[in-house]
């Protein structure tokens, strides 16, 4: 039997989120029964994981102030301050 894993709180736009150990950002915020964190800048049409391995840019998140990180490749860490993004997605602005 394994043992369950740490958990830990995070913040999403001021809320405070439960987090397992280990867990990405994206895989946290799906756990907690979110699908999107990001508008797009044409219609504000909402966004979360598309591809889940970083090449699109559907999972922007900011981070402890850091615009624009991929929320499928960092891994939460205590206290993290997430907020959701809207408009451009990815460093050239397409949707």
């Amino acid at each position: 039997m394994s043992e369950p894993s740490a958990r830990f709180a995070v913040t999403l736009d001021g809320e405070e989120v439960m987090v397992s150990s280990g867990q990405t950002i994206a895989a946290a915020l799906i756990a907690s029964g979110r699908t999107a964190w990001r508008t797009t800048r044409v219609d504000q049409r909402p966004r979360g994981v598309f591809c889940g391995i970083g090449v699109c840019f559907d999972c922007l998140v900011t981070l402890n102030g850091q615009r624009s990180v991929r929320a499928c490749l960092v891994t939460a860490a205590p206290g993290d301050d997430i907020r959701s993004e809207g408009g451009p997605g990815g460093a050239d602005g397409a949707d």
